[in-house]
């Protein structure tokens, strides 16, 4: 395992979108020039939806304007609709991503669809921004576990991938949004999923719930996955599965992978400086053990 892996950092939205209450688009710039000055250069910046439905994301297009002088990096929205993805394109947007659950339960608790007709809702999207010559990514929520409909079958997430692999997406994300897989279920995932979509165009997006998310890494880097979404600080959560605890940390991530001999580019410190000027602004400490045990050394 001595190749480089390709972190996609998400805290500044899917990490910050759960906040009870909204950050500023001031500090959601200075956290993204952060982690980008740490050597994040794949960042998840906002998303362009309702702001009834997740007023942390509010003007998000200011924020897209604001970081977008870095010519090395890829900076992420995510669309739900035409209607977001018009604004999204307005605002700049080089790289957008749409996303789908694998199961049903989830689908209508999030956006009161069915899984078909959420990719009907976005499958003009995909088309519209292929054709403007922007990329698009595409995520698959609760592909090891739903909050409403329990276990989910690794067949119903490779139905779903090799939909938004079809449609043009050049990178599928797998997410473990509520952190329940353990590493042979995320390897029996990836292995059912590698039929339809490439492995080295799946990415990794494990919620660290039950705290197996490093472990569920490990066994989807033994099978060849070199793309991992992680979050600063441990951030994150969803709006709609209760109890589901953040993202996997990135500070966690990188100390693993460069413990392996693995290459990450990223500054530890100024990983963590990234972190808790973060955590200062939400008033909580991270949940990252590195970071933690960093912060206390220093102390």
């Amino acid at each position: 395992m001595s190749d480089q892996v390709r972190i996609v950092e998400v805290g500044p939205r899917d990490g910050l979108q759960n906040e009870k209450i909204p950050v500023s688009v001031e500090a959601r710039v200075a956290f993204i020039e952060n982690l980008v000055g740490a050597g994040l250069h794949t960042v998840e910046v906002g998303s362009f939806v309702s702001p009834k439905a997740i007023p942390q994301m509010t003007n998000s297009d200011q924020v897209l304007r604001a970081v977008d002088h870095h010519p090395d990096c890829e900076f992420h929205v995510l669309v739900p609709n035409e209607k977001g993805y018009e604004a999204a394109k307005a605002a700049g947007a080089k790289v957008i991503a749409v996303f789908a659950s694998a199961s049903e339960g989830f689908s209508k608790a999030n956006i009161n669809c069915t899984v078909a007709e959420s990719i009907e809702r976005f499958t003009p999207v995909v088309q519209h921004a292929r054709a403007d010559g922007i990329k698009v990514r595409g995520y698959v929520s609760c592909v090891l576990g739903c909050p409403y409909d329990g276990e989910v079958k690794p067949a119903a997430v490779a139905a779903v991938a090799k939909k938004l692999w079809d449609l043009g997406c050049y990178e599928v994300s797998l997410g473990d949004t509520i952190g329940v897989g353990t590493p042979v279920k995320a390897r029996q995932l990836l292995r059912a999923v590698v039929a339809d979509v490439p492995i080295k165009n799946l990415g990794m997006h494990f919620h660290d719930t039950y705290g197996q998310a490093l472990a569920n890494l490990y066994a989807g880097l033994e099978e060849g996955a070199r793309v991992i979404d992680s979050a600063a600080g441990g951030l994150g959560g969803c709006p709609y599965a209760p109890g589901a605890t953040g993202n996997v940390a990135t500070e966690d991530v990188v100390y693993m992978l460069e413990g392996m001999g693995i290459s990450t580019g990223v500054d530890m410190n100024k990983l963590v400086v990234a972190t808790n000027d973060i955590a200062r602004v939400l008033g909580k400490p991270p949940v990252s053990r590195v970071a933690s045990a960093i912060n206390a050394g220093r102390r």
